[in-house]
């Protein structure tokens, strides 16, 4: 098989420039190794296939890679229907595409540890996808779907291809915000069809906050009824997560929610009486509350029961438990919590106050057996950091320097900080970052775990929040999935990220222009 040795991109430039612009050069995150030819084959939808290989512990009925066949069909040929791109009946010849995997988990969710790895080849008039996992052979069918093109005549082509590719990192994120404002389901199957698309596996769900608590609760219906912007119109019902979680699963997509405390909880409090803290003014309460009440009994007995409900709910082993922007004003404002806080001899150091309650969290999520996930907050504030699992380091300033401590101190890393997409940076500063420039072992480097884009709802809903999304997150994406030394220069990625964008405009994500320039599909599904 003819591969790429790593840090050859030199050339693979060589490659598309010799062999003109209809090759791989659309594809996007960039594979590990990819070698391009300028033979192709014409593709025609009345005779394209899809089918299992021989030796695939995959067969018909294979939940994942079925649906999958379909939408790729689809993907590859979106104006079938209107005739564009029939080849002459006497130049129909079956195109085969043969998808082989090792391991049969068509009916499981994507995990950590899932391996991502395939090789795909593009020889002969056939492809030929290998893959271990159905994981891996859905991220060989979106590269596929990435090299058809179409000539000036609207012939759709393949050119003869070898690529073996796997990701860089396994956790490649994306966190929405629905609390500050409300994303209809709609938008957030959208935002996952554009996820698989990047090749992005993990969606970070941070779906409640202090200005609205969306999730429906079985357990306890008030905190929906009362604490969303609107009780029926604004909330997610129990049939709405699992459709987003099983929406995710037929595109390698795991789904992590996060229920972030004791902060950011204002809304919490408007469903559930005496969880937050009462905070006073001099010796009478002031009428205002703060974050969760740590110093109650019932307060564990709470999120306990939310807990097992959350974890029941969403299959993935992880979840965040947030832990960041603790304010201790109000806590230092109660006589009660100062009363607790020289009981457990904590003196006047909130931070252990703070540490408490998160050790008791983390360790109810311990129990109903899920990894957390906290910000980093809470290494910064927790001096014992045994019971912590995975920091999401996402503070500006030297985030290089904390990913260092955070490893070292034995913990694996989420890198989120230089990856706010809220913040007005153009898509090349978010491509720009090189997520294990910091001084460590080998071994503190295999502890960063990937990274994740974070697009925060103050001033996005679903008006604006594709074209604020897509491409700057496709930066992320291909800095999480790619060599780094094959993907060291903006210049070079942008024209890839051009021909992207076209592809995605044609599958209906409205991604904002990179410059000046068109494309042929731009006014589609506006």
């Amino acid at each position: 098989m003819h591969s790429l040795a790593s840090g050859s991109f030199a050339f693979l430039l060589l490659i598309f420039l010799q062999f003109g612009t209809h090759t791989a050069e659309g594809v996007w995150p960039l594979p590990q190794k990819l070698l391009s030819f300028s033979e192709r084959y014409p593709l025609d939808p009345h005779t394209l296939y899809f089918a299992y290989g021989r030796e695939s512990a995959a067969q018909e009925a294979c939940s994942v890679l079925d649906a999958a066949f379909k939408r790729y069909f689809n993907l590859i040929f979106p104006d079938n229907t209107s005739g564009y791109g029939i080849l002459p009946f006497s130049e129909n010849k079956p195109f085969i595409v043969e998808v082989t995997v090792g391991h049969s988990d068509c009916d499981g969710y994507p995990k950590e540890g899932s391996s991502e790895k395939y090789k795909l080849n593009v020889s002969g008039g056939r492809a030929f996808l290998k893959a271990e996992t159905v994981w891996g052979a859905l991220r060989g069918l979106e590269t596929f779907s990435q090299l058809v093109y179409q000539d000036d005549y609207d012939i759709y082509y393949v050119n003869k291809t070898d690529i073996e590719d796997f990701p860089r990192f396994q956790f490649r994120g994306m966190m929405l915000d629905t609390s500050r404002h409300y994303l209809p389901l709609q938008i957030i199957l959208k935002t996952l069809d554009a996820m698989a698309y990047n090749k992005f596996n993990v969606f970070h769900w941070h779906i409640v906050d202090d200005p609205s608590f969306p999730y429906q609760s079985l357990a306890f219906p008030d905190l929906s009824k009362k604490g969303a912007f609107h009780p029926m119109t604004h909330i997610y019902t129990q049939s709405d997560v699992r459709r987003v979680i099983s929406y995710a699963r037929m595109r390698g997509i795991r789904v992590i929610p996060e229920f972030d405390s004791p902060g950011h909880t204002r809304s919490w409090g408007r469903g559930q009486p005496d969880l937050l803290t009462p905070c006073y003014s001099g010796n009478t309460p002031s009428g205002t509350v703060g974050p969760v009440n740590p110093a109650l009994s019932s307060t564990y007995k709470f999120m306990w029961t939310l807990l097992k409900e959350v974890t029941s709910v969403f299959p993935d082993s992880y979840i965040h438990l947030g832990g960041d922007e603790v304010n201790f004003s109000c806590w230092k404002s109660n006589p009660d919590i100062g009363m607790f806080m020289q009981k457990m001899g904590f003196g006047t150091d909130f931070a252990k106050l703070e540490s408490f309650y998160i050790e008791n969290i983390v360790n109810i999520t311990s129990a109903l057996k899920k990894t957390s996930i906290v910000w980093q907050d809470v290494f910064d504030n927790h001096k014992q950091h045994s019971s912590l699992s995975v920091v999401e380091v996402w503070k500006a300033g030297c985030y290089l320097c904390k990913m260092r401590k955070v490893t070292k101190a034995g913990l694996r890393v989420i890198l989120a900080a230089p990856w706010y997409l809220d913040q007005p940076h153009k898509w090349a500063s978010y491509y720009s970052v090189w997520p294990l420039a910091f001084k460590g072992t080998e071994e503190q480097k295999k502890l960063v775990i990937g990274g994740e884009a974070c697009m925060w709802g103050e001033y996005v809903d679903a008006t604006n929040l594709t074209p604020r999304l897509w491409l700057r997150a496709s930066a992320t994406a291909e800095r999480l999935w790619s060599d780094e030394n094959q993907t060291l220069s903006v210049d070079m990625a942008l024209p890839r990220l051009n021909e992207f964008r076209c592809r995605l405009l044609r599958r209906g994500i409205q991604a904002e222009p990179l410059d000046v320039g068109h494309c042929k599909y731009e006014y589609q599904g506006i």
